[in-house]
């Protein structure tokens, strides 16, 4: 990990700082499982297509009411995944969008039809973490508002390029 990785900060966590909590809250604290997450998801992206983790898992706060990560018993916090790129947004149906075209709402539970071909996926993750697994898509500009401008954590799991059918896989994962 580069230097400039290390000092960038978001909401007042380093990537570092957010990767730990990543590990300790959501995958039990072994960065083996959160390397074959990202091997499942890398497999099932769409080329050019970068994934993010968004909420709780990296602040160990939720947004709404500030209660702890798993506040309601262990699983009970979701991981918010977001899948960024052209090829993800086509994913979804045209009732799937906060922004259309731009940023999509999440599949999950309540709203499975806005994106079928991702609930394989979804419920795979699922099965892997033991907790709830929300998909959504976005173009770059929104993350970038929302980190960068919005100062709302998020940390890149998969960079663009390094899907199943995109070039450099190899040795691509959580090395946010």
């Amino acid at each position: 990990m580069s230097e400039a990785a290390r000092d960038h900060v978001q909401g007042g966590l380093t990537d570092e700082e957010k990767r730990a909590n990543v590990l300790r809250l959501a995958f039990g604290g072994s960065p083996e499982r959160l390397e074959e997450f990202c091997r499942v998801v890398r497999q099932e992206i769409p080329e050019d297509t970068a994934v993010v983790l968004r909420g709780s898992a990296l602040t160990g706060r939720r947004w709404k009411d500030g209660a702890p990560f798993d506040a309601d018993g262990p699983g009970t916090s979701d991981l918010d995944l977001t899948l960024v790129g052209d090829k993800a947004i086509a994913l979804f149906s045209a009732d799937g969008f906060f922004v259309p075209g731009v940023h999509s709402r999440p599949v999950s539970e309540d709203d499975p039809d806005i994106a079928p071909s991702l609930i394989p996926l979804r419920e795979t993750l699922m099965v892997m973490v033991g907790r709830p697994v929300n998909i959504q898509a976005s173009r770059d500009i929104v993350i970038q508002f929302r980190g960068d401008l919005l100062d709302q954590p998020y940390l890149v799991l998969i960079e663009k390029g390094q899907g199943a059918r995109g070039e450099g896989q190899e040795g691509a994962s959580a090395e946010a």
